[in-house]
């Protein structure tokens, strides 16, 4: 499926601000499920200075700086994406999930290798046992990992509140826990946290979501999970729909966690009080 992404991220500023750095992952990432066909970057007022480059991850990342006063800045990413679907898995063949948590930890072949590194705590990912007793009702000894997977995704689900006000893009991931409440960004790293918890490597995913009614989190940035799954690899998974992505999911970036990669990222002298005002809309290409 081709998909069409306006993202607009626009600031108002009570003052004018004099200089500003900013650092943007907007950039649809490229790999066998998605190819990117079209991407420009429009920014208002027009930056002194723009450079490119790729993170330590991959992502496609754009930095820029202007050096006039503004009250406001507008950022526009417009993407054109072929979105591949893989083909389906039965979970019964995945490999059980303490297998890949063995291969994952002895990190013999550059796959593993890889993965291991996305086991560990990271800036917003801390792990308890809290996280360990809560994954532990859907990781049973020898379940297949698939299996496994799904079934946390689905109690994260029903068991959190999607609620847009419970949380902020710093609350701590203990006390989101704690709430049983919070966004996509929230869901993403609870699930990462139990993964983590019992050895099995996860990633943060950061994109968007097809515009529909039913979709939750389709109107701004959403997140997801990527867990490692031995010889099938990176499996996707968006627990605050209970699914895993297929067409209707854009792949922006993906980290450690929601720190390594958010849409929009930088400092500003000046400006006072200001709003942020977020509008996304994935729809399919005419």
């Amino acid at each position: 499926m081709i998909l069409r992404v306006n993202h607009t991220t626009t600031y108002r500023y009570g003052q004018p601000v004099s200089i500003c750095h900013t650092e943007v992952h907007l950039t649809p990432r490229a790999s066998s499920r998605q190819t990117v066909l079209l991407h420009e970057l429009t920014i208002d007022p027009a930056p002194d200075t723009r450079a490119a480059r790729k993170d330590y991850f991959g992502n496609d990342v754009t930095a820029f700086s202007i050096h006039l006063p503004h009250r406001t800045l507008a950022i526009t990413a417009t993407s054109l994406v072929d979105r591949q679907a893989d083909d389906p898995i039965h979970p019964g063949l995945t490999p059980p999930w303490e297998q890949v948590r063995d291969e994952v930890s002895r990190h013999e072949s550059n796959d593993t290798f890889d993965a291991f590194q996305f086991i560990f705590e990271s800036p917003r990912v801390k792990l308890s046992p809290a996280f360990a007793a809560y994954v532990a009702e859907s990781f049973d000894p020898g379940r297949p990992l698939l299996e496994a997977a799904r079934d946390l995704c689905g109690r994260i689900f029903t068991d959190f509140k999607y609620d847009q006000g419970a949380t902020t893009v710093k609350t701590p991931i203990e006390e989101a826990f704690e709430l049983r409440q919070g966004v996509c960004q929230d869901f993403a790293h609870i699930m990462i946290a139990c993964l983590r918890s019992i050895g099995l490597p996860a990633l943060y995913v950061s994109g968007c979501l097809r515009s529909s009614p039913d979709s939750i989190g389709a109107a701004a940035s959403h997140a997801w999970v990527s867990v490692f799954c031995g010889n099938f690899g990176w499996l996707d998974f968006d627990p605050t729909n209970n699914l895993m992505p297929a067409v209707d999911h854009v792949t922006i970036a993906h980290g450690r966690d929601y720190s390594d990669v958010p849409p929009v990222n930088g400092v500003a002298l000046g400006g006072g009080e200001q709003t942020i005002e977020v509008t996304v809309e994935v729809t399919p290409a005419n």
